[in-house]
């Protein structure tokens, strides 16, 4: 059954879509660093990630500076959700530099 998940790959670009597994997000040679799923909120013009990927574990988030981002996406906010009360979310768009990519 397909479902809305994302990746983040260690060259810092931000997959989503339906798919059955997150690996199906993969293009060859990417070495992915974390997973989860995404909805989207257009009330507030965001993308709100959360969870883990059961292939590759919750998003590294730590280890990039940069994520591009599908250039279809442009204006729109990105949060990550934990999914535990100790700590905040994670505004994605603020803690990293964002770049665009077609």
């Amino acid at each position: 059954m397909n479902q809305p998940k994302f990746i983040i790959t260690e060259d810092g670009y931000f997959r989503l879509g339906m798919v059955a597994q997150h690996r199906h997000l993969l293009k060859e040679y990417d070495e992915c660093i974390g997973g989860g799923y995404y909805r989207f909120d257009y009330v507030s013009s965001r993308i709100i990630l959360d969870g883990a990927s059961y292939d590759f574990g919750r998003p590294q988030w730590h280890l990039l500076s940069t994520l591009k981002v599908p250039s279809v996406y442009r204006g729109m906010r990105i949060v990550y959700k934990y999914e535990d009360s100790f700590r905040e979310d994670l505004n994605v768009s603020d803690e990293l530099r964002i770049e665009y990519y077609d």
